[in-house]
């Protein structure tokens, strides 16, 4: 990995779970429940807060954009989400989830200058970020700014991490990896254990059967870890992702990004700290 590369990686490892806590924090249950979502498990509000930029788009949308969900697993959620509530009141809710979330984790902090400027610098990335042809980056670009600083950081790790995420699906499409044989390859080479794939919905039977598409490529070893050639070829996606996400740090620039990961550290180490967050997750932050 070069050194460009994993400063960009670095930059994800360290917003992702700034991002990731609208996902899984009491508060954001909360203000999903008073929308009218069940929340006795979190995909009901998973998709609501997540694609409400897009608008109320249908399954078969988030199905691509997503990329990694059985097409079944989102149908059971979209477009059913829409009826309880519309997308606007979605990201009114959420603002509110990441405001409160933000306050019980950092406290006073949320009003003070280090994180205030950490926004800031976060915001100038994001806004540098091109959002051509990445559609989650360029629905959630498109929403207005929050004036709260600390929940501005959110939304700026949010396009960040839709920018990366976008270009990552972008590489596994190059790579003819479909969104099942990307799952099976990523635990091939160890990002996580195949139970915690599981939580994207794809039966037994299609994931054997992407093992056996992956082996016949030469990917695969029969017992299904990956081959050398399989490890080649995960590193040159993730190598891809990285390079297609470096352009916002390149436009904000050494300094300014060595700044914004010392100010980035201590909230990082608070939201890891909070147990809020699974220890292990699909996207093998840490592994690979």
């Amino acid at each position: 990995m070069s050194d460009e590369w994993g400063r960009v990686r670095q930059m994800w490892h360290l917003l992702e779970p700034l991002h990731a806590v609208v996902y899984y924090a009491p508060e954001a249950f909360e203000e999903a429940a008073s929308l009218g979502y069940a929340t006795d498990e979190r995909w009901p509000s998973y998709f609501a807060w997540r694609a409400a930029p897009l608008g109320a788009v249908d399954a078969d949308r988030v199905t691509r954009t997503f990329h990694s969900f059985s097409p079944w697993m989102t149908a059971a959620y979209v477009p059913a989400v829409w009826s309880v509530a519309s997308p606007e009141a979605v990201l009114t809710s959420r603002g509110k989830a990441v405001d409160r979330a933000y306050r019980t984790l950092f406290g006073d902090r949320v009003d003070g200058p280090e994180l205030a400027e950490a926004a800031e610098l976060a915001r100038r990335a994001a806004s540098a970020a091109d959002v051509t042809g990445r559609p989650l980056a360029g629905a959630a670009a498109a929403l207005p700014w929050p004036d709260e600083p600390h929940v501005a950081l959110w939304h700026a790790a949010t396009i960040l991490r839709e920018h990366r995420g976008d270009g990552h699906v972008a590489a596994l499409l190059g790579a003819d990896l479909d969104p099942v044989e990307s799952l099976v390859s990523f635990a091939a080479v160890g990002a996580a254990r195949p139970e915690v794939f599981a939580s994207r919905g794809w039966s037994g039977e299609e994931w054997e059967s992407a093992r056996a598409r992956l082996a016949g490529r030469g990917l695969l070893e029969e017992d299904g870890t990956a081959t050398l050639a399989g490890r080649a070829l995960r590193a040159e996606v993730e190598r891809r992702t990285d390079e297609s996400a470096a352009q916002p740090w390149r436009e904000l620039g050494p300094e300014a990004r060595e700044r914004l990961v010392e100010l980035l550290g201590p909230l990082w180490v608070e939201m890891i700290g909070s147990g809020l967050l699974p220890s292990e997750t699909t996207l093998g932050i840490g592994k690979v």
